[in-house]
């Protein structure tokens, strides 16, 4: 779905979260991470968002987490900082790039 097209009226970002059922059979475990990133996100995100605002844009953002480990609040919080300092940034999410083997 175009950003464009999204129903983002008052905020500038709409975020999802998820975690694996693979990775996390219980749900007790996938509610916990789930938990942790959206406090997390909470914290973190007027960073990004006062961004957006000023650029008069929007974002959709879908956030899963791929540990194996459920990862204390703390690193997580980094974590979901360093991802919103790069959104800010440029705007747009980073390209993940391939290691070359020389």
């Amino acid at each position: 779905m175009p950003v464009d097209e999204l129903p983002v009226n008052k905020y500038p970002v709409q975020v999802g979260f998820s975690a694996s059922t693979r990775r996390f059979p219980h749900a007790t475990d996938r509610n916990r991470v789930k938990r942790l990133t959206r406090e997390a996100w909470r914290l973190e995100k007027h960073q990004l968002y006062d961004q957006l605002s000023a650029q008069s844009r929007k974002l959709a953002v879908f956030l899963i987490y791929t540990d194996k480990n459920i990862q204390p609040f703390s690193t997580v919080q980094s974590k979901i900082s360093v991802i919103l300092r790069k959104l800010a940034a440029t705007g747009e999410p980073p390209v993940p790039t391939a290691a070359s083997h020389s």
